[in-house]
């Protein structure tokens, strides 16, 4: 996984920032002038590679054989500034946004599902806009961006799972240990969502302690995981108490194709949901409340499981998965940052403390590894390590609790 295929949305700018690539001309587009993008099965062509702050147009163009997508992202390839899908083949659609000074990259998505293609790099220059209008309004446009992320996210996470099942059910099991950590990543970034819909999220992504202690039938990403991390005969449980191999052993070839066609089928179901009018109206009901619960769930997420290893017991990759968590936790922030910030001094102040904690956690992450190039293993952790990612988990989570009512206020 490239952490700049991340989307992200940031409600300040009012735009949507995707990566795009292909023949781009070296020139300056002037503010409001409209730039063209050709989107084919493999390329993504922008008629400039710059322009002047201020209003921009993207005249989308798909010249490929399948429906498309074309976005606009910022310079951490997370937040999304912009986006417009639903392009039939032969059709244009017009983006448009309030482009601020600062670096951005562009990208198509044919198909609407995977990483995309055609990414280049894109930058703005010039003064920085005022962004003015309603309040209502600009909460709207944060729900909207965060739909685009969650179903971003969902559209890579599908085809990954699709190569992962792959390779397990074949028996690669050293590509789909490689893959693992990376694939689960997408769905670390949105687990929130999944987690509302009943037992999706136990069908995917629960630990063998907690299906046998609700007596359910134990599948998803970790069924698979301790296949492909097969426990020493004396190795215990995530609970300390229960042997590794009581009521279990390694899945026979039969066994692999269920589960994996099962993992497929669950994130299918996902993919379902959120490209649904029902998921729009879920999150039009929470409001902006939605987002920043959504931040402070996923930091929870980090607390309860990966800071203690237990959530990936049997490979060691919690790291990939806290990251993941942290990222997503700070993409839903950034959507409602100026709402927060627009509180008065305390406002501020809270944004200010918000910023840092982030920032100290990801550099106490860094030293441990990164998603493109490896984090070691849980294991070798120590307990100094695990005490400062702890204090630094504790000490985000006291000023994000604080962000739902202030956003509200």
């Amino acid at each position: 996984m490239n952490p700049t295929r991340l989307l992200a949305a940031t409600a300040a700018a009012g735009a949507t920032v995707l990566v795009l690539s292909g023949c781009v001309a070296k020139t300056d587009a002037a503010a409001g002038g409209p730039l063209t993008v050709t989107s084919t099965a493999d390329g993504c062509a922008v008629s400039a590679a710059a322009a002047t702050s201020g209003t921009l147009a993207f005249d989308v163009t798909n010249a490929g054989d399948e429906v498309t997508e074309f976005y606009l992202l910022a310079s951490d390839g997370l937040r999304i500034v912009g986006e417009v899908e639903n392009i039939a083949p032969g059709a244009s659609r017009t983006l448009t946004v309030t482009a601020q000074p600062g670096d951005y990259f562009t990208l198509c998505k044919p198909g609407m599902i995977g990483d995309g293609v055609g990414r280049a790099a894109f930058s703005v220059t010039g003064e920085a806009v005022a962004i003015d209008g309603e309040d209502a309004a600009q909460k709207q446009q944060a729900i909207d961006l965060y739909a685009a992320f969650v179903k971003d996210q969902v559209g890579q996470l599908l085809p990954a799972v699709q190569t992962f099942a792959a390779a397990y059910e074949s028996g690669d099991d050293a590509a789909a240990r490689e893959q693992f950590p990376r694939v689960r990543a997408y769905y670390e970034r949105i687990e929130p969502i999944a987690e509302a819909l009943g037992d999706l999220d136990p069908r995917i992504d629960y630990r063998e302690v907690d299906a046998v202690a609700e007596g359910r039938e134990w599948t998803g990403f970790h069924r698979i995981e301790k296949d492909l991390w097969v426990p020493a005969q004396d190795a215990l449980n995530a609970d300390g108490e229960t042997p590794a191999w009581k009521d279990w052993a390694p899945s026979t070839v039969a066994e692999r194709a269920s589960y994996g066609d099962a993992l497929i089928s669950d994130t299918q179901e996902l993919y379902d949901y959120v490209h649904s009018d029902a998921f729009l109206q879920t999150l039009n009901d929470q409001g902006v409340a939605g987002i920043s619960n959504g931040a402070i769930a996923l930091l929870d997420e980090v607390a309860t499981g990966k800071i203690s290893g237990e959530e990936d017991w049997w490979s060691g990759t919690d790291l990939y998965d806290f990251a993941a968590n942290v990222e997503g936790s700070k993409m839903a922030f950034s959507l409602v940052r100026d709402f927060t910030a627009s509180k008065g001094d305390e406002g501020a102040s809270l944004v200010s403390r918000i910023d840092a904690g982030y920032a100290d956690l990801e550099a106490a992450l860094a030293a441990h590894g990164s998603a493109d190039a490896g984090f070691v293993p849980y294991a070798q952790l120590t307990d100094a390590d695990k005490r400062q990612l702890t204090d630094l988990l504790n000490a985000l989570a006291e000023p994000l609790s604080q962000l739902t009512v202030t956003v509200l206020e």
